[in-house]
């Protein structure tokens, strides 16, 4: 009947326009500030996307079928996406600190241009025994958080000589990336480095040690280019 049909798509609407606002405001509060206009960009853009498909889809369906067949249609849609939030759920968010966390500049003893690199930096861990696992389950998060904030090639190596000596390596292709990626990493993402330093053994805290790639051929060619220049 009309009035069940009435009350029905006002509680459908107003469920939709909760669901919409709340979906919108995680997004901007579970992104960091750095990256939150590419997210809300991302966001917007699917969900209209989404809502132009469906339009364009459903609309086909009731101009060549029939409109009831259009509503059942959309209402067994609607079933399966919820059935595979229950499959394949969305990571729980925790509230955590989103804001960029301060970063010093490492003092370095080269003249670095902002677009010198590749980048490479090592960080050396001493670890227990005991304390190996906690010590893979915080690098999970390590290796996420790194690799969302721009680093490239991220691997951890266990020395095979001293195994409680890890080395967490990571790339980035200049210097401005590297400094970056520091600005961008939050205090909640410190947060796991305060984990991992509370299972290091050594007694210095571990250091990042940073390096520059170069190869040989880059060497080669600019000794090459000397030695060409005639004799005066």
């Amino acid at each position: 009947s009309v009035p069940v049909a009435a009350i029905s798509l006002a509680l459908g609407g107003a469920g939709w326009l909760i669901t919409w606002t709340g979906i919108d405001v995680s997004v901007q509060l579970a992104s960091p500030r750095w990256v939150v206009g590419r997210t809300l960009s991302i966001y917007y853009a699917l969900s209209a996307g989404g809502m132009a498909a469906g339009s364009w889809i459903w609309g086909s369906v009731a101009q060549n079928y029939s409109l009831t067949s259009a509503l059942e249609g959309a209402a067994g849609a609607l079933l399966l996406v919820a059935a595979a939030g229950i499959v394949l759920p969305v990571r729980p968010w925790e509230e955590t600190d989103q804001e960029s966390s301060v970063f010093h500049p490492p003092d370095v003893a080269l003249d670095l241009k902002p677009r010198s690199g590749p980048i490479v930096a090592k960080v050396e861990y001493l670890i227990s025994e005991e304390n190996i696992e906690a010590f893979l389950g915080y690098m999970r998060t390590r290796r996420h958080v790194q690799s969302r904030a721009g680093a490239r090639n991220w691997t951890l190596q266990r020395n095979l000589q001293t195994p409680s000596l890890w080395t967490e390596t990571f790339r980035t292709p200049t210097w401005m990336d590297f400094l970056r990626l520091n600005h961008r990493l939050t205090a909640a993402d410190k947060e796991v480095g305060q984990h991992l330093l509370s299972l290091h053994e050594g007694e210095v805290p571990p250091q990042t040690v940073l390096s520059i790639e170069r190869t040989t051929e880059a060497i080669r060619t600019r000794t090459s280019t000397i030695f060409s220049r005639p004799p005066r």
